[in-house]
């Protein structure tokens, strides 16, 4: 599926409807350069699951879990990790094969360890079609 946002309150609405959709035990790989709105849409998903504390990017912490929703969110940033050594140091597995929704910013990075099933999330822009426009294009992986 793709999809085209022409502002971040487009880009945090589809996050929304997909927290709102989103099963227990989802798994989704948010991928895109710096500044694209990966933590806008992120923070749409958490609203979609009925989380009210404010959204902002583990990057320093790598992982940070949110209980207050329907189901927990376990929203990742992996950009700064070294080696996938560190992804065993927090027990990755209790997360991505757990009842709760996972969100991996720059999953690629860790694409050895990622579950075979899973929702990969690409957002990109085109400043020919404006500065806020987002194409997300969502596919479900199965490996």
């Amino acid at each position: 599926m793709v999809y085209e946002t022409y502002s971040a309150e487009e880009t945090s609405a589809l996050g929304e409807q997909i927290g709102r959709e989103a099963k227990p035990g989802s798994v989704y790989t948010l991928m895109g350069d710096l500044g694209v709105g990966k933590t806008v849409f992120t923070q749409g998903i958490a609203k979609g699951l009925g989380i009210t504390e404010p959204i902002c990017s583990p990057t320093f912490t790598i992982v940070q879990v949110y209980e207050e929703g329907r189901i927990p969110f376990y929203h990742f940033d992996v950009y700064r990790i070294g080696d996938i050594e560190e992804m065993d140091e927090i027990g990755y597995e209790d997360y991505f094969y757990g009842n709760g929704l996972v969100m991996i910013e720059w999953a690629n990075l860790i694409e050895e360890i990622l579950p075979p099933v899973r929702t990969e999330i690409i957002i990109e822009k085109d400043l020919e079609k404006g500065f806020d426009y987002r194409k997300i294009t969502m596919k479900e992986v199965k490996e």
